[in-house]
């Protein structure tokens, strides 16, 4: 049996990412695979207003045409749980059914976190664990853009020093 994973209050709720990224109701199956672009999301919770509407995941769009809806590729069944589950129940529930993402719901089916069991199988991801994420892309991108300018300042160089050479060729 896995370790037992300690929680402040043992539910949902406590474990949670509070502010789950959420595409509308009018979203396509081609704007959910960009999303899956990114190896990070497994899962997309697609709301009207904030109530949840559909989870999709990558094989629910298989044979899914790009301008199709993306909330009629999803379903809510077996990917939501409330916020008042015990969160040890749900983590062995989710490593038996090989699941590592949950949409937490309130009864009305108002979308409140989601919760995010790590490739360990041992927590959870944290809203703090997502700000780290976020931040560390946004450094990369950031080195990554200012690497881009560098090298067009070089390539922008290079062709006028060319140019220049072929002209005093000429000469």
């Amino acid at each position: 049996m896995p370790p037992r994973v300690p929680s402040a209050d043992g539910t949902v709720g406590a474990a949670m990412i509070s502010s789950p990224k959420t595409m509308a109701a009018t979203a396509t199956v081609a704007h959910v695979r960009d999303e899956f672009q990114d190896d990070h999301v497994h899962c997309v919770l697609i709301v009207d207003g904030d109530v949840l509407l559909a989870v999709v995941e990558r094989p629910d769009l298989t044979d899914a045409g790009p301008e199709e809806p993306a909330v009629s590729r999803g379903r809510l069944r077996g990917r939501t749980v409330a916020a008042g589950e015990d969160l040890e129940q749900v983590r062995l529930a989710m490593l038996d059914q090989r699941r590592r993402r949950l949409a937490v719901v309130d009864d009305r089916e108002a979308l409140m976190g989601l919760l995010c069991l790590k490739r360990t199988g041992r927590g959870f991801c944290s809203d703090a664990d997502v700000r780290a994420r976020a931040a560390e892309r946004e450094g990369l991108a950031r080195l990554s853009d200012s690497w881009l300018c560098r090298d067009r300042d070089l390539g922008a160089r290079a062709t006028a020093l060319t140019g220049a050479v072929q002209a005093s060729g000429d000469a």
